[in-house]
C-alpha cells in the first residue's frame, strides 16, 4: 500500500461526480489534492467487513466491487455493484460502523481516503459536500429500484432493468458506449443480487438472448 496525492488517481472520482454536477477549477484541484492510499486487491477479496469501524472511505479506481451481507444460514444477499469512480462506503463518513461487507468482484485497485481529509474538504467547499450528498441520493434511488425489482418485477424484467442500470452507470463515467459494456459477473453473483436461484438466472439470460435483446460473452454485454 502506498500513500500519494496524485491528480490522475482522483480523475475517476471527478469524472463520476461531474456526471452529476460540474466543478470549478478550484474545486477540482481540491479533490485532486486529497491524499489517497492505493492498494491492489485480488478478485473476491473483502475490502471492509461487517462490524468494522471505518476511518476512511474507499474509492474504486479500477475493477468492480459489491456490497453484501451473509445471513445465519450462510446465504448471501448482494445489495449493489460498483465500478471505477464509485465510493461505495461514503456513508461511513457519518456512520462509521459498517453494517455490511464490501468486497471486490474482479481484481481491483482501490484508493483509501481518510475521513478527516474528506471532512476538511466538505467544510471548505460546501458545494462539493452538496454533490457528494446528491451522489448518496442517487444511490438511494437505485436501491429503491432494486427493492421494486425484488418485490414486483418478474425475473425477465428484473434482469433487464439491472443490465440497463449497469450499462448506464458505466456510460456516465466513460466506461461504456454504443450499447456495449463490461459485465464481469457470474451467474451466482447475479442470483445473489436478484434473490433468484442460479438455474432461474440461467433461464432468464437465455430468454433475454433468445428475444434478441442482449448478447453476453467473455464478460462483455451488448
Amino acid at each position: 500500500m502506498s500513500s500519494v496525492a496524485d491528480p490522475k488517481l482522483l480523475h475517476t472520482l471527478i469524472r463520476k461526480l461531474e456526471s452529476i454536477a460540474s466543478f470549478s477549477d478550484e474545486e477540482s484541484t481540491a479533490i485532486e489534492n486529497l491524499p489517497v492510499r492505493v492498494r491492489a486487491l485480488n478478485a473476491r477479496q473483502d475490502i471492509v467487513r461487517d462490524g468494522d469501524r471505518a476511518s476512511q472511505s474507499c474509492l474504486i479506481l479500477e475493477g468492480w466491487a459489491y456490497r453484501y451481507k451473509i445471513i445465519d444460514e450462510g446465504k448471501r444477499q448482494i445489495f449493489s455493484f460498483h465500478v471505477a469512480g464509485d465510493i461505495p462506503d461514503l456513508h461511513s463518513l457519518h456512520i462509521p460502523q459498517m453494517d455490511h461487507n464490501l468486497a471486490t468482484v474482479t481484481a481491483a485497485v482501490v484508493g483509501f481516503i481518510p475521513h478527516d481529509d474528506l471532512h476538511e474538504l466538505t467544510t471548505r467547499f460546501p458545494r462539493i459536500a452538496a454533490v457528494l450528498w446528491r451522489d448518496t441520493l442517487v444511490d438511494a434511488a437505485i436501491f429503491r429500484q432494486w427493492l421494486m425489482s425484488m418485490g414486483r418485477r418478474n425475473a425477465f424484467e428484473h434482469m433487464a432493468h439491472l443490465l440497463c442500470e449497469l450499462y448506464l452507470r458505466q456510460e456516465a463515467v466513460g466506461l461504456a458506449s454504443e450499447y456495449r459494456c463490461p459485465l464481469p459477473l457470474n451467474q451466482l453473483e447475479l442470483a445473489d443480487a436478484m434473490g433468484l436461484s442460479n438455474v432461474h438466472v440461467n433461464r432468464t439470460l437465455q430468454d433475454l438472448r433468445g428475444s434478441g435483446m442482449i448478447t453476453l460473452s467473455r464478460s462483455t454485454l451488448v
